[in-house]
């Protein structure tokens, strides 16, 4: 047995799952050496929501974000998380979008790109695993982990296999909404690791409780490496606690070879962070609490707090119960889709009008999106749908049994044209192909923020325009 290797998730999954992805960069950048020296196999430092929330409400550049933490991280990977064609946005992208973002994700100091879908639909992986073999990257692919009569180990089995057989370097077990239960954990472990021949890594959350023992059972199982974060922001609906995990193996045949005292470093610099974000409001004490109904309703913290929020603003928040429960009729509706983004908000949003418009009838108010879901504009469900179900949703829509990306059209032509009054580097050129209204936003402010320091230098140096 070899070493666990310990992914560290505090820079992206951790701050995420608690704080809504606030921590900035200058909150990273002091302790980002010492975290270097710890040897993790790699920070998850990048994807996911970071990008989005950079650019919508940190007024950052996602890119130097990243280009700064590769500055100063010299000796271990960097990770992020992609959304296959969906890339970091909402929908899916055209094939050369998804290729460029792989291109300068890594020129930019990307080592490992997680890649999943929501739907676990391979189809809507191979553009983005093609191009990081392409750019020399690792490929880690992802299985979106759920429970459903669809959702069993050979066919998550059979799912590995044909990741590995499309050039994955390693897999990894996704359990965003915290769902794997410690002995189905050390199943599923030994019936992958007798099925692909690649590593496996697992990512799991605490909300309900599981997730220190879940990993144990996994790592007796022999899986390759883990998913934790730094005990000040672990916990809750974010993950096991690094030097917890790191202490309970130490003298084991699976130690981690990490050190206590240099993961204390870390600890002390982001109990700082963590105080500063509880005495702000922005960690709210519920996601610090085990939810064991998620195992009854596969709901994913931010997905609650989403649904609590669409509740409280139609004045119906004494209906959540209805919704929760709702939630498993409609996912079992469209074919049991793993719940994460950005099917979880689809799921959760028709839920939510199921219950509030109840007197008009079940799905008699059904949003775009669902309808796009139900169709196959996401890609294919695990689970048949019946025929009499997608009538009534999308009526005599064409449904969609072909990858979907394959009918969009190249977009990155449009897109130089579109980016060109506000470009400052390539990297633009990709933020506004995913976040375009936001984007064009930061450029603006970005701009103006640059204008300012001219003016202050001017002045500072005696220079007056009249």
């Amino acid at each position: 047995m070899s070493k666990v290797l310990v992914t560290e998730t505090v820079l992206r999954d951790a701050h995420q799952s608690l704080a809504a992805t606030r921590m900035t960069t200058e909150e990273m950048l002091p302790i980002l050496e010492d975290m270097d020296k710890v040897g993790f196999y790699s920070l998850e430092a990048w994807g996911g929501a970071t990008f989005d929330t950079c650019l919508r409400f940190l007024k950052e550049d996602p890119w130097d974000r990243l280009r700064i933490i590769r500055d100063k991280v010299k000796n271990t990977k960097l990770q992020m998380l992609f959304r296959g064609q969906n890339i970091l946005g909402y929908r899916h992208y055209a094939d050369d979008v998804v290729e460029y973002f792989v291109q300068k994700s890594i020129a930019n100091g990307i080592d490992i790109i997680r890649i999943f879908d929501a739907l676990n639909d391979a189809r809507n992986l191979e553009t983005a695993i093609k191009a990081t073999r392409k750019e020399g990257g690792h490929v880690q692919a992802a299985i979106s982990y759920t429970t459903s009569p669809f959702h069993t180990n050979d066919a998550f089995a059979d799912y590995a296999k044909q990741l590995e057989n499309m050039g994955a370097d390693s897999i990894c077990v996704k359990d965003m909404s915290g769902l794997l239960k410690p002995f189905d954990a050390y199943q599923l472990i030994k019936t992958l690791k007798s099925t692909v021949k690649i590593p496996i890594h697992l990512h799991t959350h605490y909300t309900a409780g599981l997730a220190s023992m879940t990993l144990l059972k996994a790592i007796e199982a022999g899986v390759d490496g883990v998913d934790t974060s730094i005990s000040p922001l672990a916990m809750g609906t974010s993950h096991t606690p690094t030097e917890s995990l790191v202490a309970t193996l130490q003298g084991t045949p699976y130690n981690t070879g990490l050190e206590l005292d240099k993961l204390d470093v870390v600890a002390k610099y982001f109990n700082k962070i963590r105080e500063k974000y509880i005495a702000s409001g922005l960690i709210d004490p519920k996601v610090l609490k085990v939810d064991v109904n998620t195992l009854r309703y596969q709901v994913p913290g931010g997905m609650l707090s989403n649904l609590i929020s669409q509740l409280k603003m139609a004045g119906k928040s004494d209906k959540l119960d209805e919704v929760l429960e709702e939630v498993a009729n409609v996912r079992k509706d469209a074919g049991y889709p793993p719940l994460v983004t950005p099917t979880s908000q689809i799921v959760g949003t028709q839920a939510v009008n199921n219950v509030i418009f109840a007197n008009e009838g079940r799905y008699s108010r059904v949003t775009k999106e669902f309808k796009s879901l139900v169709r196959g504009e996401y890609g294919k469900c695990p689970a048949p749908v019946s025929d009499e179900f997608r009538k009534m949703i999308i009526g005599n829509d064409e449904v969609i049994d072909y990858r979907p990306a394959d009918k969009i059209p190249p977009e990155l032509d449009t897109l130089r044209e579109r980016v060109a009054p506000y470009r400052e580097q390539d990297e633009d050129l990709l933020s506004l192909a995913l976040f375009e209204q936001v984007a064009i936003k930061f450029f603006d402010w970005r701009k103006q923020q640059k204008y300012n320091l001219d003016v202050n230098a001017d002045a500072g140096n005696g220079i007056h325009t009249i």
